[in-house]
């Protein structure tokens, strides 16, 4: 990415790797949302730059010798880089760095053959988990991680705001755990096509044929979708935000009122929780893909091979047909 919407495919030196780091063979690539208007309209935080923060790969090369045994294994990479001394890091609560560096937007990231990262921030795949599923390990950590900041719980009832795909994942997250009923919003009714098919969820399109939500998780970032999560929230119910802004967001005063007179828990939420080998989002999320209680497949609505990147990106920009994970094959998956 040489600048705001001027990406260019272009041969590179093969990244270094010092001490502490890997080199990791790039197998799968999920297009993000948050990719399109970094890619378009707002750029990243140095040019140029290689996007790309959801993937999966082969370690090919380590740093130092103690490292070894990660060399040949298949990965998953958590892209957040947290700088190990600020104050949330020391409680080890790395999505909170105050300092962080990030895979595909701060750094190079994986719309390339081959990427380094930190030896930490890999995680090893299962022999039955896909590399295309492992590529969707950092959305699905962020939907598992919301779910767990919005309180669901067995037996109460789930609204989730958006049909993307971490919308969607929210919404498997809830279910999985036993809310019930669990409702998937949104205005595209071809979306349908792809939740009607998931057991216990259900997809709604008109506000005014539901009841109030226990928990309601907004999965959008505009104002319209905000309000719309206050309004269905039952008095003392919970209110997740997790859709990136499209903008500034602005509420009305009777959408104000709202949240005081119902009492409302309002809550917001960014990234999910890895702490390498030990216990985090993202095992929890390996361990659900492993034992079949998550699908993550079923979320992947196009593939494209490395050489027709640009057209996944433009298919998602332009919204030329409806998408839920746009993913791209940088060898076969």
């Amino acid at each position: 990415m040489e600048a705001v919407n001027d990406l260019q495919y272009k041969d590179v030196p093969e990244p270094k790797c010092p001490e502490g780091w890997a080199i990791v063979q790039v197998k799968a690539t999920g297009i993000c949302s948050s990719d399109i208007p970094r890619i378009f309209t707002k750029g990243t935080y140095h040019f140029p730059t290689i996007p790309g923060h959801e993937f999966s790969g082969v370690v090919t090369q380590v740093g130092q010798s103690s490292d070894e045994e990660w060399v040949g294994k298949r990965v998953g990479v958590f892209p957040l880089i947290p700088c190990k001394r600020c104050p949330q890091c020391e409680q080890k609560k790395y999505e909170l760095c105050e300092n962080y560096d990030y895979t595909g937007s701060r750094r190079d990231g994986a719309f390339a053959e081959y990427v380094a990262v930190p030896v930490w921030n890999l995680i090893e795949i299962p022999e039955n988990v896909s590399f295309h599923s492992a590529a969707m390990f950092e959305p699905l950590a962020v939907a598992l991680h919301a779910v767990k900041r919005a309180g669901v719980q067995a037996g109460k009832s789930v609204a989730v705001i958006g049909t993307g795909m971490i919308g969607i994942a929210v919404a498997q997250w809830a279910r999985s755990l036993g809310a019930d009923p669990v409702y998937v919003i949104g205005r595209n009714e071809v979306k349908r096509k792809l939740i009607d098919p998931l057991p216990g969820i259900s997809y709604a399109s008109d506000l005014t044929e539901l009841q109030a939500f226990d928990t309601v998780i907004e999965a959008v970032g505009t104002p319209e979708a905000i309000a719309e999560s206050i309004e269905i929230a039952m008095p003392e119910g919970h209110v997740l935000f997790m859709g990136n802004p499209s903008g500034d967001i602005l509420l009305e005063q009777a959408v104000y009122w709202k949240i005081l007179r119902k009492q409302l828990h309002v809550a917001g939420t960014w990234n999910s929780s890895y702490d390498g080998r030990n216990a985090s989002d993202w095992t929890e999320v390996i361990e659900a893909l492993s034992k079949g209680k998550i699908n993550a497949e079923e979320l992947i609505s196009h593939r494209f091979p490395k050489e027709q990147l640009f057209a996944g990106l433009e298919l998602m920009r332009a919204h030329k047909e409806p998408y839920c994970k746009v993913m791209i094959d940088w060898e076969e998956a």
